[in-house]
């Protein structure tokens, strides 16, 4: 494998962990002491935006650019990821936090999509028909520090900003 897309398997994998860990401290803050609520409500939103736009575009990446075909999982957990980016710059140019609502019912089917498609990667027995035309979505493309999978780190920018998004409605 070229040692560039190696790389950058490494440092996503590395985001995917901070994203659990980002979810983690979120969740505790917000249900303990909301030590973080002015920047939440502040920043939330926008970098929510970011990361649904970063996120996106290195699907398209590794797509269009490096030539992994997506499987149909992957394209399910695509459809719950790409509009986000649109609702979250909708609601920031308006100002309308309210839109955090839209992107949280996307969040989640992403979600669970996503944690299926690991225990698939992992060996898992399949439940349901991988709905895939050009790839398969137990075959792992990525598999780093022994446990992260592309379905994994989706999972974990899903639960971030599910997370998030249970935050920003809190301080509303």
């Amino acid at each position: 494998m070229d040692p560039t897309i190696e790389t950058l398997n490494v440092l996503l994998a590395l985001g995917g962990i901070a994203c659990f860990l980002g979810a983690a401290v979120l969740a505790f803050d917000l249900y303990t002491n909301r030590a973080l609520e002015a920047v939440v409500a502040s920043w939330g939103m926008a970098f929510a935006f970011l990361l649904t736009l970063g996120v996106s575009t290195l699907t398209l990446v590794y797509s269009e650019i490096f030539g992994f075909v997506p499987c149909g999982l992957c394209w399910l957990q695509r459809i719950f990821l790409y509009p986000q980016v649109f609702i979250l710059g909708t609601g920031l140019f308006i100002k309308e936090k309210t839109a955090v609502l839209y992107a949280l019912v996307l969040s989640v089917p992403g979600f669970i999509i996503a944690l299926y498609q690991h225990w698939l990667q992992l060996g898992g027995a399949e439940f349901l028909p991988c709905p895939a035309a050009g790839g398969d979505c137990a075959r792992r493309i990525l598999f780093e520090f022994g446990f992260m999978t592309f379905p994994l780190m989706s999972a974990g920018v899903f639960l971030l900003l599910i997370v998030l998004y249970f935050y920003i409605l809190k301080t509303r």
